[in-house]
């Protein structure tokens, strides 16, 4: 790891998602946790929420030890706040705060931000407040640590992860400004984000976007004045990729002082004998639950392959999948594949109410079932299952498990935390039973379920609008195909069947593979998460720190 960037002598990374699984950005964090522990020792603190703060948050143990001389400025500042570590490698020392005491002084901090910053928040909804009122605290107790707690000329970086942690970083550099320097770090766009949600054209209109004006049209003025505002005052601003970065200069009118790709810790990736072993029981497990719920037997040769995330129908791309799903089957029923060949996996959490009733009575029976249940593709019960947009593609594109299908499909509509009551494994224990990941996104700033695919030894399918993808056809010099074990297919506005036909391409070449070149994809895929671990992207991280120090003029 490079070292000639001169690094703070204490970090505060403060997220919604420290201690609190919700995004990508959980990921980013709990992955580069190791390597700043290692860097920073106990000098590095995660922020977060205490939003589990009435139940068990199985990711944080409280150390009522830990720290005293810090908890107690906390106190004294009429905090509470309660440090622990962060359960992920590295145990980092960790801050959760409540909250929910300045909710009822929001407007008063919402009035000075006007003031003094001009962040507009007006038109606040939905989750603005409690992400705001968490962010003010979390900057309250970063200066009262800092005047009570730390050497006088120690320097310090704060570094706020998206809107949400934007405006506790304005008060504390306004409040300390000769004792902190700020990273403001948007992981993508709340317009760009926006604008792709709401169905609109991103890419064929880009340059004529207007970030001020697309924020009244959609009635997100709130989360996307605290977003420009950050990220014109922080004394570093950054972003994940280039693709993002074009995209700040355009919306945000700010272009990225410096780029943090989002790097992998290796520590997450099991090896040999534990690899395999985790492997033959996620496939076994995954036949056994589509068998019952189909009512047809998989062979141990069948692909299974599969695309993942957080529901965000578009931007992922869940609706180019279930596209190409239907055009591999066709492609496959002609030329009389048989039926089961491939099992393609959806693995998005939705309004899960419980697990199948009718599902969980077949797993305790001693029949031969050879029938289909009803609705033969989803397991688990939804809320809102004729609403929800993933089941009403999976009938509009007919891929409802039909039989002699060559290709079935299985929404696994619960999140994977080991307990969903069906399967009750972990996402990664759940990946390795892949032959091959597909992420064909529309809108994808960075694009960490890619990487962890590859991580873990499995070929994957994204798109040049991811910044993975992008990163992966910079690395090469060229566009990647399935052959480089990862393949960046061309995505646009307006290529949407044409992209759907070729991960049918890259999903038959695969099925297609001897053992000799499933083997050297697989390697390749690898190598090229290797190359994407925090030990080569963490020193962006420290360059971002130096040029922040040196904007606050904390080092000359």
């Amino acid at each position: 790891m490079q070292n000639h960037y001169i690094r703070p002598d204490f970090l505060f990374e403060t997220s919604w998602e420290v201690c609190n699984k919700v995004g990508g950005i959980y990921t980013v964090l709990s992955s580069i946790a190791k390597t700043l522990t290692q860097e920073f020792s106990d000098n590095v603190c995660f922020i977060g929420p205490d939003v589990f703060r009435d139940t068990e948050n199985q990711y944080f143990v409280e150390d009522k030890h830990l720290l005293p001389k810090w908890r107690k400025a906390a106190k004294d500042a009429g905090l509470d706040v309660r440090m622990g570590r962060w359960q992920v490698p590295g145990s980092p020392v960790s801050a959760l705060i409540d909250f929910r005491p300045f909710l009822s002084q929001k407007n008063e901090i919402y009035s000075q931000a006007w003031e003094l910053f001009g962040v507009d928040s007006l038109r606040a909804y939905g989750d603005y407040d409690e992400a705001s009122m968490f962010s003010y605290a979390a900057g309250l107790f970063v200066q009262a640590v800092c005047e009570k707690c730390l050497p006088k000329k120690a320097k310090a970086v704060y570094q706020a992860h998206e809107w949400m942690s934007g405006l506790g970083m304005l008060f504390l550099k306004h409040r300390c400004p000769k004792q902190v320097a700020t990273v403001f770090t948007t992981h993508a766009t709340s317009m760009g984000r926006s604008i792709t949600s709401n169905g609109k054209n991103l890419y064929e209109f880009f340059e004529g976007y207007n970030g001020d004006q697309m924020a009244g049209e959609l009635n997100m003025e709130a989360k996307h004045s605290i977003e420009k505002v950050s990220a014109h005052r922080a004394d570093c601003f950054t972003t994940v990729s280039t693709f993002t970065d074009r995209e700040c200069r355009q919306l945000l009118e700010k272009p990225a002082d410096v780029v943090l790709p989002n790097g992998f810790e290796r520590g997450f990736v099991p090896n040999g004998a534990i690899y395999n072993n985790k492997r033959k029981r996620a496939r076994k497990l995954i036949f056994y639950v589509a068998q019952k719920l189909m009512g047809t037997p998989f062979a141990e040769k069948a692909l299974i392959v599969s695309t993942s995330g957080r529901n965000d129908f578009r931007c992922k791309g869940f609706d180019v999948f279930m596209e190409s799903m239907a055009q591999l089957n066709e492609r496959l029923r002609q030329q009389g594949r048989p039926e089961g060949s491939v099992l393609a996996l959806i693995e998005v959490p939705c309004w899960t109410k419980q697990p199948r009733q009718d599902l969980l009575d077949r797993f305790h029976s001693t029949e031969n079932h050879i029938t289909p249940l009803p609705e033969p593709y989803i397991t688990h019960e939804l809320h809102n299952f004729d609403d929800e947009r993933i089941v009403q593609t999976i009938k509009r594109v007919g891929m409802v498990n039909e039989a002699g299908n060559p290709v079935k499909l299985m929404l696994i509509p619960s999140y994977l935390e080991g307990n969903d009551g069906v399967f009750d494994l972990s996402y990664y224990d759940m990946l390795v039973a892949n032959d091959l990941c597909i992420y064909p996104s529309y809108y994808e700033p960075w694009g960490y379920t890619p990487l962890e695919s590859c991580a873990f030894h499995i070929p994957c399918i994204t798109t040049d609008l991811s910044g993975f993808g992008q990163w992966v056809d910079a690395t090469l010099g060229r566009s990647a195909t399935i052959f480089d074990g990862v393949s960046v297919l061309h995505r646009d506005d307006n290529n949407f069947f044409d992209v759907a036909s070729a991960i049918a391409s890259d999903v038959e070449a695969c099925m297609n593979m001897n053992a000799k070149q499933v083997a050297e994809i697989s390697a390749k895929a690898s190598e090229m998460a290797h190359r994407a671990e925090w030990k080569n992207f963490a020193p962006n991280y420290f360059k971002a720190f130096e040029f922040a120090m040196r904007k606050a003029n904390l080092i000359k």
